[in-house]
């Protein structure tokens, strides 16, 4: 009689974890549709759509995401989307703003290093890439992404209404936090990259060494001719 394999507890973690926030943002997904509040609404179906990514990438891309960095994105858009827009916690917390778009510096540098890092394994692409240039990608790309994310927040104040760029004191035109925001998103960029190439030059610990293993682990025929 064959064993059954248990399912690793941070798999099962995950798993329930997702299946909770589900239930609460379809609850609140409801709510304000009732209310016909349509940019929380929006952005609501933005976390929805998060939540149920490992599903989507599973049936469209034969690819299993990593369970520590899919809780990531969802807690940081959580965070940044439910918390942040919808309750205020950017008005009521000062800091709130810095942190995430920190946070987001962070997390888009672990994902610009997960994807060059898994492209440069790959012995579907032939690719050569140095650890300096590896890092320098992963830099880059998360520095982009928060650019885009600034333009994304100036089209929505200028063509919706909203106030997604922050007025400070003394700079009620928002240009103040929008600097600051690129600032602590290509500090936290800079932070994950630096980590990055001390692991692969250097072989040094690096926490995102067990996700890319995990990754490889759970879609190898990515990695095979």
């Amino acid at each position: 009689m064959s064993r059954i394999r248990r399912e690793p507890a941070d798999r099962r973690l995950h798993r329930y974890f997702v299946r909770l926030m589900l239930l609460l943002m379809l609850a609140e997904w409801l709510l304000l549709a009732l209310e016909r509040s349509w940019l929380p609404l929006f952005l609501v179906t933005l976390i929805i759509l998060t939540l149920l990514a490992p599903i989507i990438f599973w049936r469209r891309l034969q690819v299993d995401l990593p369970a520590e960095f899919h809780l990531l994105a969802v807690v940081f858009i959580f965070a940044s989307f439910y918390l942040g827009e919808i309750h205020d916690f950017y008005a009521r917390f000062w800091w709130w703003d810095i942190a995430l778009h920190a946070s987001a510096g962070f997390l888009m540098g672990i994902l610009g290093f997960l994807l060059v890092y898994l492209l440069n394994e790959s012995r579907r692409v032939e690719l050569h890439m140095t650890p300096g240039f590896l890092a320098f990608f992963a830099f880059i790309f998360a520095v982009a992404i928060g650019s885009l994310w600034e333009i994304f927040e100036f089209a929505m104040d200028q063509l919706v209404g909203t106030r997604m760029q922050k007025p400070m004191l003394g700079d009620p035109s928002g240009l103040t936090d929008t600097m600051w925001d690129m600032i602590v998103n290509a500090l936290g960029a800079l932070l994950i990259s630096m980590a990055g190439y001390a692991y692969l030059k250097r072989g040094r610990n690096f926490f995102v060494k067990r996700w890319i293993r995990a990754f490889i682990e759970r879609n190898p025929g990515m990695f095979t001719r």
